[in-house]
């Protein structure tokens, strides 16, 4: 989600467009496969992506036991881009304090893990200018690298076989595929009738991308091994659709809507809306728990661009096999939780406070939250190390 103000009006006359609607919304809600059913087959995925090796849960390698030797020696941290300051601010979970601050770019909006592990890229899209770049960070030491000169990149995701990093071009309409090292450009594809393109992820295959169109109110449905848009599909309610996660089974895709306050349920296959789940104020990033069962749900407080501080700002808890809202933990006093991700061990989930300036770390046991200061308008931190084989990119889209 981003602050582009100077553009704001001529990214919402952009929802005029006429979307080709893949699917119509059936209100259906898919069922659950019969106990004793035959297990699911195994997954062809895409050549040079590592297998699926349990289908019915595409997050059991993130477990908190499976960190690969390729984070060894990475200090745990948890690194805050604060989008006005532009600057990252560093948290010691130990401690819970700040430990140390360094200048990034001009307004880094996420940091995200690359897809070997080995880096961490700071994405600063300078909106509103032609200066946008990406600062690599050391996970060893905590220290930021030279910057590399990339247009807009308000996000940042990699192929499933590591072949490609992908900018989000949000102002720019626009998927940048790069060299996930030197960020030279392969090729990109346009999304002309995606207004405010933000988040995505990936079929369980590695073959689709499914992102959101923050101010068209759509989703987008790219075949990026084919290099084509397969198709639009107009979400009800007119909202402002955010953070995207695919469900464990990688049938469904669930997104977080912000303006109405909720969660949509979209079948990946077909591409159609199947139901709306109620969660909160401003409902914004997505995040699996540690064994796949649970998702966390950051609702912001606020269901437009920008907010105050102190807002009604929650954490909803989802049961993903049944869909169900289990519990909702209100920020105390206030508050306006973004994105982050989850500890190693699964027993705190960590939010920036966009609007307070402030990170949430939050107990997953008692929802109890610990505030702790840093600098202006926080966005997309990451929590690192993490468990996986690989990085899809975002905040730390692991499998």
């Amino acid at each position: 989600m981003t602050t582009r103000l100077g553009r704001r009006h001529v990214l919402l006359a952009a929802t005029l467009v006429t979307l080709a609607v893949a699917g119509i919304p059936g209100g259906t809600r898919a069922q659950a496969p019969p106990a004793g059913a035959p297990a699911p087959a195994t997954v062809r995925t895409i050549p040079g992506m590592p297998p699926v090796p349990d289908p019915a849960n595409l997050y059991s390698e993130t477990a908190s036991d499976k960190l690969s030797p390729a984070v060894a020696g990475a200090l745990s941290r948890i690194y805050v881009p604060n989008h006005t300051s532009n600057d990252v601010s560093v948290i010691d979970p130990a401690t819970m304090k700040v430990v140390d601050r360094f200048k990034v770019g001009v307004h880094p909006q996420h940091v995200v893990p690359s897809w070997d592990l080995k880096t961490l890229w700071v994405t600063n899209n300078a909106e509103g200018r032609t200066d946008g770049s990406l600062t690599p960070i050391d996970p060893r030491t905590g220290k930021p690298g030279k910057a590399i000169p990339v247009d807009d990149p308000y996000n940042m995701y990699f192929t499933p076989d590591g072949k490609h990093a992908v900018v989000v071009a949000e102002a720019l309409k626009r998927l940048d595929f790069r060299d996930p090292q030197t960020f030279a450009l392969h090729f990109s594809i346009a999304v002309p009738q995606c207004a405010g393109v933000n988040h995505a992820d990936f079929s369980i295959d590695g073959r689709i991308l499914i992102a959101t169109c923050e101010f068209q109110g759509s989703l987008v449905k790219i075949d990026w091994i084919e290099r084509r848009v397969l198709g639009y599909l107009v979400l009800t309610g007119k909202g402002m659709p955010q953070d995207i996660r695919i469900s464990p089974d990688g049938k469904l895709f669930f997104v977080a809507e912000m303006k109405r306050g909720g969660v949509y349920v979209i079948d990946g296959e077909s591409f159609k809306e199947l139901e709306f789940i109620k969660t909160g104020v401003g409902t914004h990033g997505l995040y699996p728990s540690r064994d796949g069962r649970k998702l966390y749900i950051a609702n912001r407080g606020v269901g437009h661009v920008s907010g105050p501080p102190r807002g009604k700002g929650s954490v909803s808890v989802m049961d993903w096999a049944s869909r169900k809202i289990e519990t909702t933990w209100p920020i105390p006093g206030g508050g306006s939780p973004d994105m982050g991700n989850v500890s190693v061990d699964g027993k705190i989930l960590w939010l920036a406070g966009r609007y307070d300036h402030v990170v949430y770390a939050i107990d997953t046991a008692t929802g109890q939250v610990t505030k702790i200061p840093v600098g202006k308008e926080p966005h997309g931190l990451a929590v690192w190390p993490q468990p996986g084989r690989y990085s899809l990119g975002h905040t730390g889209n692991m499998r």
